[in-house]
């Protein structure tokens, strides 16, 4: 696990073509940076993987839309029973979702809730180091 995040914001939920991008994280020299993205500076080799991140939030369904999404990356493990043995566990990127409703609900979402937000495709992984790398 490393101490990087990348944060979206979507302005308006349910219309996942305009959103920001920010990824807060540690340069060469330990300072914390923190880089601002919109829609169109993503670039064009990096939007199949964002594309993967709004195909797990559309399955939240109609009642909750999603606002906000946390990304952190870290190792996971699909069979428990092999928790400590590395050769079974891959890299991937953890979603947590802030939703809301249309009867002003607010509430997270997170892999335990859906565990699609464990994005394991390399190209997730690789979109996470792509905006938190020094």
């Amino acid at each position: 696990m490393n101490n990087s995040e990348i944060q979206i914001r979507f302005p308006k939920p349910g219309e996942w073509g305009e959103f920001t991008l920010t990824a807060v994280y540690q340069d060469e020299e330990g300072y914390t940076r923190i880089d601002r993205y919109t829609q169109d500076k993503i670039p064009a080799n990096q939007t199949p993987a964002m594309a993967t991140v709004v195909a797990a939030l559309v399955g939240l369904g109609e009642d909750w839309q999603a606002v906000q999404v946390w990304a952190t990356q870290d190792w996971y493990y699909p069979d428990p029973a092999n928790e400590d043995d590395p050769i079974v566990g891959v890299e991937a990127v953890y979603l947590a979702v802030e939703a809301v409703n249309s009867q002003g609900g607010r509430r997270m979402f997170t892999a335990r809730d859906y565990p699609v937000f464990v994005l394991t495709d390399p190209a997730a992984v690789e979109f996470f180091r792509f905006f938190t790398a020094a």
